[in-house]
């Protein structure tokens, strides 16, 4: 564990909480350079954001029937001032202001709607034969709830009331599934022969993908998102790929029926839909689909209104970026010309096939410029920050918005794209096996004569507009000496003006979450009522072993051996963990003959233990656990694995 304290982590300062600055002259020199070069006037992202809109939600309030606020767009009235304040990037400022506009939207008249704005993404209702057929129901059962009734009010009540025929998942990220149960409830699946339909391998990607670094993706997410940040033109403007995160229920459905990696035609509820698979593009379990009967393409997560990213700023396995260009090449050359909209699980829709065939275009070009000039660059010697330092953005960027970095940028998919070719070491030996931060900075200090020398440099730095060579090396005098106020206010004032000028929200975000954590004055995250047990439940168990297994402490348990046996009657299942050496090896499916402990417990019970909800003693105290064999080998073996605090340190040591 990191060594500043316990009280800084949970936000008390032995300091008063430090003023934010104001945009130094460098940085609204480099706002209005920006803002001179980009046609940020061109109305046509205005007109498509706004047209077909029918009705909202009044003020974009969500709130639980207990009062409980899960989206609030009121605090986000600043935006509706058309000139970027100097504390934020103009372009951002322009799709912070698209991506505000919500309500119930027209996509195709009386054939296709979409609900965006109360959400980081977008849900998609598409009127079939008999009844409504649902694409990515929102992130949270609470706004997707809100966002149906919106669409029953509006719709329905002129129209008539039909059934939910269908509900389409089209990739395994949770804000486009874990807004389901607002909306369908397994029994009415069930009762109604209701089809979930997703893209192969969706189970376990949707799942798994934060279960195993799920504590510290977490942490990062507060960062990348500015959930620590209180909204305004010096906080949280937006995440370039939607608003922000709602803060409700994350639930889960299985799906009925899969889409292979073919892809093909399926016809729900009278209207075909033709699939193509995305698979390890932007989700490793993926599709985009075309509805010939609409001459609407549905790009899913694939083709938004930015640049996407490589690798996320939260934490993620690194995507492909060649793959990604190719399957948007697919999708010009299957539906481009034909398709008349397109829209997506994100942002607003395109229309006209001239301009959906220029989207798909612009975006694949945007892909296949990251991939290549990264490895154009890492084949003629250029090491991870050496290649995208030097490289503009691609010329595309500069005449069409939707693939500008408001959320993935050139510089950060370009060192991703590095890092899945040549891992994260750039073949250098001094950098092979570096001195960890901690121990790096004082001899840092040291080296340029003292603190006090090297926060005069920082200051000569930041005077200077020279925000990221202030920010390195005052990060050094930080992690030296983290309660050194002057550093901190320091370094703070850096990562203020890099937020400012950042065109990505994420950027924006991580560089205004990091200045807050050093001042102190980072607000309390708007927490979501967290995974649902319709989520939990649907984690297959042996990804728990693995994650269970991620928190054993091998230093304290070096010299533990043995196995433990689970048997989960309700589920049939069976684990045997084999401990020894330092590690712990689940291996599901497995009965040993000869345990150190046979424990028995139901899967429905493991999983309350998992949402926090009962404690193992209290479980073996009440019979609900049975332990045999060497109990008290149980019960060591178990007390070695300690929870994560998840608020460790981000920018402090």
């Amino acid at each position: 564990m990191r060594r500043l304290t316990m009280m800084l982590l949970a936000g008390w300062m032995p300091f008063a909480a430090l003023a934010q600055d104001a945009a130094s002259e460098a940085t609204r020199a480099a706002q209005a350079e920006l803002a001179k070069r980009l046609p940020l006037d061109d109305p046509r992202d205005a007109a498509n954001a706004t047209r077909g809109k029918i009705a909202e939600i009044p003020d974009g309030l969500i709130q639980t029937a207990d009062g409980r606020v899960i989206w609030d767009r009121r605090p986000y009235a600043f935006l509706d001032a058309r000139e970027a304040p100097d504390t934020v990037n103009p372009s951002l400022w322009r799709q912070a202001r698209l991506n505000a506009v919500h309500g119930l939207f027209e996509v195709v008249p009386d054939k296709i709607w979409q609900v965006r704005g109360y959400d980081l993404s977008v849900m998609t209702i598409i009127r079939g034969k008999t009844g409504w057929i649902v694409v990515d129901p929102l992130l949270s059962e609470e706004t997707a709830a809100a966002g149906w009734k919106l669409f029953a009010d509006t719709v329905e009540a002129k129209s008539g009331k039909r059934p939910i025929k269908a509900v389409i998942f089209s990739h395994s990220h949770s804000d486009h599934f874990g807004g389901v149960g607002g909306i369908v409830t397994p029994e009415r699946v069930k009762a109604e022969k209701i089809r979930i339909i997703a893209p192969h391998g969706f189970s376990e990607e949707a799942t798994s993908e934060n279960v195993l670094a799920g504590g510290a993706m977490g942490r990062r997410a507060l960062y990348m998102f500015g959930a620590i940040l209180a909204p305004g033109p010096t906080g949280q403007v937006d995440a370039g790929l939607g608003p922000k995160l709602s803060s409700g229920t994350i639930g889960y459905m299985e799906p009925t029926e899969s889409v292979g990696e073919k892809g093909g035609t399926l016809t729900i509820d009278g209207l075909v839909f033709d699939f193509l698979d995305a698979g390890g593009t932007e989700a490793p379990s993926e599709f985009v689909f075309y509805i010939p009967a609409y001459k609407a393409l549905h790009t899913t997560e694939v083709v938004t209104h930015n640049l996407h990213n490589i690798l996320t700023l939260r934490g993620a396995q690194v995507r492909d970026a060649l793959r990604w260009s190719k399957v948007i090449d697919a999708m010009l050359l299957k539906w481009g010309g034909t398709a008349d909209v397109a829209m997506a699980s994100h942002h607003w829709p395109t229309w006209g096939a001239g301009e959906v065939s220029s989207l798909l275009a612009n975006q694949r070009d945007a892909y296949r410029y990251v991939h290549d000039r990264t490895l154009f660059l890492a084949n003629r010697g250029a090491t991870l920050h050496e290649l995208a330092d030097q490289t503009a953005e691609a010329p595309v960027q500069a005449a069409d918005f939707s693939t500008r970095g408001y959320y993935g940028t050139v510089n950060h998919d370009m060192k991703a794209t590095y890092q899945r070719y040549f891992g994260w070491w750039d073949g250098n030996p001094a950098n092979f096996n570096p001195l960890p931060p901690e121990q790096s900075a004082p001899k840092y200090v040291a080296l340029a004569g003292g603190a006090d020398k090297l926060l005069a440099a920082g200051r000569e730095a930041l005077k200077a507009g020279d925000y990221r060579w202030a920010a390195e090396i005052l990060n050094k005098l930080v992690f030296a000496q983290p309660d050194n106020e002057n550093a901190r206010a320091a370094l703070a004032s850096a990562y203020d003006q890099l937020g400012y000028q950042a065109e990505s929200g994420a950027w924006r975000n991580y560089y205004l979450a990091g200045a807050a954590s050093l001042r102190g004055n980072a607000v309390e995250a708007a927490t979501s009522n967290g995974q649902s047990r319709s989520f939990v439940s649907a984690i297959p168990t042996a990804v728990f072993f693995d994650a269970l297994a991620t928190r054993f402490d091998a230093a304290k348990g070096s010299g533990v051996r043995g196995t433990f046996q689970f048997i989960l009657p309700d589920s049939k299942e069976s684990v045997a963990v084999v401990v020894g050496g330092g590690v712990e090896f689940p291996r599901y499916g497995v009965t040993d003959p000869a345990p150190t402990a046979t424990v028995t417990i139901d899967r429905k019970i493991l999983d309350e233990a998992m949402m926090g909800r009962v404690q193992f003693p209290a479980l073996i105290q009440s019979g609900a656990i049975k332990i045999a064999g060497d109990r008290q080998a149980f019960l060591s073996w178990f007390a070695l694995h300690p929870l994560a605090d998840p608020r460790f340190n981000v920018v402090v040591p």
